[in-house]
């Protein structure tokens, strides 16, 4: 699914009229009938509703949208319409003039003073004041009384966008100043700032709603931002052939582990074999052999001469997918040996963890990244790589340099983990919940990539389906476990499933989508 700036977004409406023959404002009452079922979904007709609508098209969504809830039998409806200007939009004057001639209606155009109403917690907001076509910061009365609904302790749904946030970027803006969304309905198609951490707690949950925009129209236009689907994936995942044998799906080789982090490699060759790759290999310190060859037996274990850590990178013998950093540690020995391993290693490469955390106490090591090599840091490691960043929205920005300037794939971890292509394509995934915070989450999607690596996907597909399937795997875990129940050996022990459910065209687990 793609991800468009707010300008696109007009063009898809007006394509959708010019397609369908309708005006904007049959568009417009297809925006509130829809959320007008999704609020019926959740609020008995007892339920008071307080709608602010503003003088623009979101305003006449939320007018419409009341209008359709008093038709219903919603009786405790209160509309407050914003036209200070005096100026409303052609679509919203129609809207405010279909509401007007309804009887017994509670309904107050505001055009100077405003008394506003009593808010409590008992109470909804329907937030219609401006939406994606906002162009700057809100002022004045509009900032006092996004304050006021946000003290309220009222529920609040925002319709297309919580009024005050821009559809793209936020740097700047105040978000104390914004209307606090606890339910975002917004139509067909997502906004770029949903998916950035310091968002959240302005737009709440967030649910999008079918209104039927133009396929056609949503196909010709570009766009470098993607939200990762089930059908986004299905496509890459290869059916096995009968008369095949484990070298037909790849061998990975891992560099992981050290004392006491032998978990972690554990882990990532787990996951890798469950996730199709043919033979896994790991290479740890002399000292694992116990531990990985008990918990991994269908791994094969190659020993470093140091009891410890690993104090040597070479690869001897041929391998689909390389993956270094699980567990490693820091110590100068295994840093000289990742050194060695960058400028030598000719197989496709992952690194993780450790090995970020390596190459960040040796900033040097950056430039010598093969090409298309995939990193997949978290918050933490990404700015001890690329230096400190306030805002997740500043971090994707240095993400896309970065990607660019070292022609490399970065899957930044998080709650819609981020991977960002050299060319400047970015996806989000749409898959994961908060129980997949928990120690070894991150080696077993180390795992899960270079098993699609080993298995011949082009790297930036490998990190694409491997990031949506242990997503994938983690919902599961969640469902059957709860999300405080869950490890990480319990999100690998998933991920086959999670492959099945894909190719079976299954239900999946925690969709966002309606």
């Amino acid at each position: 699914m793609r991800i468009f700036p707010s300008e696109a977004l007009h063009e898809i409406d007006n394509a959708t009229c010019q397609a369908q023959n309708i005006d904007s404002l049959e568009l417009m009452e297809r925006a509130a009938n829809a959320a007008c079922y999704e609020i019926v979904a959740r609020f008995l007709p007892s339920q008071r509703i307080v709608v602010v609508a503003g003088p623009g098209n979101n305003g006449g969504d939320a007018l419409a949208t009341a209008r359709l809830l008093i038709e219903r039998g919603y009786r405790h409806v209160e509309i407050f319409l914003f036209n200070i200007k005096g100026h409303l939009s052609h679509d919203c004057d129609e809207e405010r003039k279909k509401l007007i001639v309804l009887d017994d209606i509670d309904f107050t155009e505001v055009t100077r003073e405003f008394i506003p109403p009593y808010l409590g917690e008992n109470d909804v907001v329907i937030d219609g004041l401006f939406g994606s076509g906002l162009k700057e910061a809100m002022q004045g009365g509009f900032v006092m009384l996004a304050r006021y609904i946000n003290e309220s302790g009222a529920y609040v749904i925002s319709l297309d966008i919580p009024s005050g946030l821009m559809g793209e970027h936020n740097a700047n803006l105040i978000r104390r100043d914004m209307v606090h969304a606890d339910l975002t309905l917004t139509f067909q198609l997502p906004r770029l700032s949903f998916f950035f951490e310091e968002n959240a707690d302005v737009i709440g949950e967030w649910k999008l709603l079918d209104i039927d925009l133009d396929q056609d129209k949503i196909k010709e236009l570009k766009s470098n931002y993607m939200l990762v689907e089930a059908r986004s994936v299905r496509p890459l995942l290869r059916p096995r052939r009968p008369f095949t044998g484990k070298r037909d799906y790849g061998s990975a080789l891992f560099f992981s582990g050290s004392t006491g982090m032998m978990g972690a490699a554990v882990l990532a060759v787990r996951s890798c074999l469950k996730s199709g790759a043919g033979l896994a290999t790991a290479h740890g310190p002399y000292g694992g052999l116990t531990v990985m060859q008990t918990a991994a037996p269908e791994a094969i274990f190659e020993p470093d001469r140091s009891e410890h850590f690993i104090s040597d990178m070479s690869i001897h013998h041929k391998h689909q997918a390389i993956a270094a950093g699980p567990g490693i540690g820091t110590n100068e020995v295994t840093i000289d040996a990742l050194e060695a391993l960058l400028k030598t290693c000719e197989a496709p490469l992952l690194l993780d963890a450790d090995a970020l955390n390596c190459i960040s106490l040796r900033p040097a090591l950056l430039t010598m990244l093969p090409r298309n090599t995939v990193i997949t840091p978290h918050i933490g490691e990404f700015d001890r790589l690329f230096g400190e960043h306030k805002s997740g929205e500043e971090r994707l920005a240095k993400a896309i340099e970065m990607a660019q300037y070292y022609n490399i794939i970065i899957v930044l971890k998080g709650h819609y983990t981020v991977t960002v292509r050299p060319t400047g394509k970015v996806f989000f995934n749409s898959t994961g919940n908060p129980g997949m915070a928990t120690a070894g989450a991150g080696d077993v999607l180390t795992g899960v990539i270079a098993a699609f690596m080993a298995q011949g996907f082009k790297p930036e597909h490998a990190a694409t389906v491997g990031v949506y399937l242990h997503g994938l795997a983690g919902d599961i875990a969640a469902a059957e476990l709860g999300e405080y129940g869950m490890t990480a050996m319990d999100i690998a022990d998933r991920v086959g499933r999670a492959i099945k459910m894909i190719i079976d065209r299954e239900e999946l687990p925690n969709s966002i989508f309606a």
